[in-house]
C-alpha cells in the first residue's frame, strides 16, 4: 500500500474552552487520510514548546491560531509531500530541522505536533493496525490505571484552594472497565456529598467539581466520605493523588511560595513539604505533581527526601515531557515520575523518546490530557502503546474527557478482557 503524503493541510478548531486551537489532515497516496487536533494549558511550564499564537487581539482576544495553521499548510506541506507515513522518526526530525529553534517558536508546537499525530495516525491505518499497536508493537498489551480529578482548584475554578487538582486513582481495579465504573460512581456520589453541605456541583475546566471548601483537608474529607458511600475501601480500592501545580505559587526572587487563593500566606519550601508530608501521613496519597516549583531544585531535593519512598512524586512544569529537563532532575535526583504532556515537546518521536529515558531510569510515566483539551483521543492510544502506567484525562464529565476514557475500554474490549 503506498503510504507517500500527498496532502497536508490544517484548520482553526476551537478546545473546549473555546479557544482556538490547530487541527491537521494528511492524505496519503493510498487514499487513506487522517486528523489530529491539540490542546492547550492553563497551568504551563516556562520551558514548554511555544504554542504559536496570532496575538491579533481583533480575533479571538489574541488566541488565533491562523499563523500556525499556515504553517501547516504552507511551510510544513512543502517539506514533507511525497515522503513515507511510516517513517515517523524522519518526518518528526525533519520538522524539527526546519524549525530551527529550541522550543518550536518559529513554526509552533502546536503546528508540528498535529501533523505528527496525524501522520503516525494515517500511518495505523494504512497498516492495518489500532493506533496503540502501531506505536508500541506486540508488546503493547496492557492498560493504564485512570487518575481522575474530581475536584477542580487552583488555575482551573475559583474554588478558595491553592492545590489545583485532587484526583481519585482506583488502582486496586482488576480491570480498567471497572476502574472506570468505580470512578463514576464515587464522582456522582461525590456530587450528592457537596449537595448535602450546601456546597455547589458546578464542574471546572478538567470536568471536576468546583465548589467553595474551606480548606485541602475539607476537599480530601469529602472525597473520602464519597469513595466508602459508593462502596470502596479508601487506601485498598481507591486512593488519593494531587496536583499542588507549585509553579503557580512560587515567588522565585524570595525563593517563597504564596497561597494567594487561601488567604495570601507565605511558605518557604521546608513548610511547604511539611504540609505535603503531613497530608500525605494523613490520607492514602500515592502521587503528588509538582509539589514544588519547576525553578525551585532545592526543594524539590527536599521534597524527594521526605516523600520520594512514600509516594509518586511527579515532574510536570519540571520536566515538561524534555529529555534535557528529564536528565537534570536524575543529576539533582529529584522525583521519581514525569508527567507525558506531547504539546509540551511539539512531536511524537520526542514524547516517544523521553518516555524511553524516563523507563530506564525508573522514573514512572504518567500520560496526561491538558486543561483546554479537544475530542481527539490520542493520548489514550499513546499511554497503551507506549506502556504508561498511569494516564490522566480528566474527571467523569464532559465529553472531551470521556473521548480518551472511552477510547480505552474499546482498547481493552480489543484485548479480550
Amino acid at each position: 500500500m503506498k503510504t507517500q503524503i500527498t496532502q497536508l493541510t490544517a484548520r482553526e478548531i476551537l478546545d473546549s474552552r473555546g479557544n482556538p486551537t490547530v487541527e491537521a489532515e494528511v492524505t496519503l497516496a493510498c487514499g487513506i487520510s487522517a486528523r489530529a487536533s491539540v490542546p492547550g494549558g492553563a497551568s504551563t511550564g516556562s520551558h514548554e514548546a511555544c504554542e504559536l499564537r496570532d496575538a491579533d487581539r481583533g480575533r479571538f482576544h489574541g488566541k488565533g491560531v491562523l499563523t500556525a495553521r499556515d504553517h501547516v499548510r504552507l511551510e510544513l506541506a512543502t517539506l514533507l509531500m511525497g515522503r513515507d507515513a511510516l517513517r515517523q522518526q524522519e518526518i518528526d526530525h525533519c520538522m524539527i530541522r526546519l524549525d530551527g529553534t529550541s522550543n518550536k517558536e518559529a513554526m509552533g508546537a502546536n503546528a508540528t505536533l498535529a501533523v505528527s499525530l496525524a501522520v503516525a495516525r494515517a500511518a495505523a491505518r494504512a497498516s492495518g493496525l489500532p493506533l496503540y499497536r502501531y506505536l508500541g508493537g506486540a508488546g503493547a498489551n496492557r492498560m493504564p490505571v485512570p487518575m481522575m480529578n474530581v475536584l477542580n482548584a487552583g488555575a482551573h475554578s475559583d474554588a478558595p484552594i491553592d492545590i489545583q487538582e485532587f484526583m481519585i486513582v482506583p488502582r486496586g481495579m482488576a480491570t480498567f472497565q471497572e476502574a472506570l465504573r468505580c470512578g463514576s460512581e464515587i464522582f456522582h456520589t461525590l456530587g450528592d456529598v457537596l449537595k448535602a453541605k450546601g456546597l455547589s456541583t458546578s464542574v471546572g475546566d478538567e470536568g471536576g467539581y468546583a465548589p467553595q471548601l474551606s480548606s485541602a483537608g475539607a476537599a480530601l474529607d469529602a472525597i473520602l466520605t464519597a469513595i466508602s458511600r459508593a462502596g470502596y475501601r479508601p487506601g485498598e480500592d481507591v486512593f488519593l493523588a494531587l496536583d499542588v501545580a507549585a509553579s503557580e505559587l512560587y515567588d522565585p526572587d524570595k525563593r517563597t511560595y504564596t497561597l494567594r487563593k487561601a488567604g495570601g500566606e507565605t511558605l518557604d519550601a521546608q513548610e511547604l513539604v511539611s504540609r505535603l508530608t503531613h497530608l500525605v501521613a494523613t490520607y492514602p496519597i500515592i502521587s503528588i505533581e509538582d509539589g514544588c516549583a519547576e525553578s525551585d531544585w532545592e526543594g524539590w531535593e527536599l521534597l524527594t527526601r521526605e516523600l520520594g519512598e512514600r509516594c509518586m512524586l511527579v515532574g510536570d512544569d519540571l520536566f515538561v515531557t524534555n529529555p534535557h529537563y528529564l536528565r537534570l532532575g536524575f543529576k539533582h535526583h529529584v522525583a521519581n515520575a514525569i508527567l507525558i504532556k506531547p504539546n509540551q515537546i511539539g512531536t511524537l518521536s520526542e514524547t516517544l523518546d523521553t518516555m524511553r529515558l524516563a523507563k530506564e531510569h525508573a522514573y514512572t510515566c504518567i500520560v496526561s490530557h491538558r486543561s483546554g483539551e479537544t475530542e481527539d483521543s490520542f493520548i489514550a492510544d499513546l499511554a497503551v502503546g507506549a506502556g504508561a502506567l498511569y494516564i490522566k484525562a480528566g474527571s467523569l464529565s464532559r465529553s472531551e474527557r470521556l473521548a480518551k476514557y472511552n477510547r480505552l475500554l474499546r482498547i481493552e474490549e480489543q484485548f479480550g478482557i
